[in-house]
């Protein structure tokens, strides 16, 4: 394509801010809740229309499985949807981990396990993408409160922008780290007395983009739909829902708003422009003033789609 359907402008902040200046028939943005505030400020002085595209804090409900082979299975795509090739820095990337206080333990040893085998070396894993964020990540687990519930991992190098997948477990909930989206490689797990109590700690918290939930049962899967509200919701996986096209993509709440990915984004990106033809055999002239008693009768039984009783006024066998 041609600059004149597509145009890539490169820049931090600031051309961000001189993008926002132009009058745009829609825009997109993907980040935080706080840089979109500033966007939406912005596009406001134009009437301009905003998706958001936000991510948030996005759990894992864990319930207890029946036999060791869906325990791994299920780690293994728990691992790939936290840590996968971008160390947790994604909008769906699983943020936090709820699980009954009864299976914590197994279920902590088998993620221990397997991170081992996934990733021997800290080549195998990815890099922080700057300076700052590697900061903000080393803060979260900096915090007195918090760097005691750490169960796994937690060593950082900075030269290298490198953070060891790390496990806490219980950190206090009124801390940064279950506040704010971690956008990194640290997982929290949280425990509850039954998995059934996921859904009120979850619909406690800011609306996310998705929810995933391991679990064979289905009254617990029927209740996470019907009692929580989130972007998505993808049971036994994590993430793998981002690739289908033909599933909308968007947050909901402080997630975000619009949807798009396949037919969506053409929908998103496109108005529906309403185009209506009328012929001229026929002409209703009651539309049209003086309007006497009859008129009216008629209009009334038009607004109600009582058409059997217009159709005897309009012929006068009604009155």
């Amino acid at each position: 394509m041609d600059s004149s359907a597509v145009k890539v402008v490169q820049g931090g902040p600031d051309v961000g801010v001189q993008l926002m200046e132009h009058r745009w028939d829609k825009v997109l943005f993907t980040g935080s809740p706080r840089i979109a505030r500033a966007v939406m400020a912005a596009a406001s002085r134009h009437l301009t229309p905003v998706a958001l595209e936000l991510g948030g804090k996005c759990p894992c409900i864990f319930d207890a499985m029946g036999s060791a082979r869906d325990l791994q299975i299920s780690v293994n795509r728990m691992i790939a949807g936290k840590w996968s090739s971008c160390a947790g820095q994604a909008c769906i990337a699983i943020d936090y981990v709820l699980v009954e206080e009864r299976f914590a333990p197994i279920l902590i040893k088998v993620l221990k396990s397997t991170l081992k085998r996934f990733f021997p070396e800290a080549d195998h894993m990815a890099r922080i993408v700057n300076e700052r964020h590697f900061e903000r990540l080393s803060n979260l687990l900096k915090d007195r409160s918090v760097a005691p519930s750490v169960l796994h991992g937690g060593s950082m190098d900075s030269k290298n922008l490198y953070i060891e997948p790390t496990i806490l477990l219980n950190p206090p909930l009124d801390s940064a780290i279950m506040t704010e989206e971690i956008f990194g490689p640290l997982l929290p797990i949280i425990t509850v007395k039954n998995i059934e109590d996921s859904i009120a700690f979850v619909k406690a918290m800011p609306k996310p983009l998705a929810i995933y939930a391991f679990t064979r049962d289905a009254a617990l899967r029927r209740r996470i739909v019907d009692e929580t509200s989130s972007g998505s919701v993808t049971f036994n996986d994590a993430v793998v829902q981002y690739a289908i096209d033909g599933l909308p993509f968007g947050g909901v709440g402080q997630s975000g708003f619009g949807q798009y990915h396949g037919k969506y984004s053409f929908e998103m990106f496109s108005h529906k422009k309403a185009v209506m033809k009328r012929g001229y055999l026929v002409e209703l002239t009651l539309r049209y003033p003086p309007w006497d008693e009859s008129k009216v009768t008629l209009m009334r039984y038009l607004y109600r789609f009582n058409y059997f009783a217009f159709v005897l006024s309009f012929l006068g066998l009604r009155r």
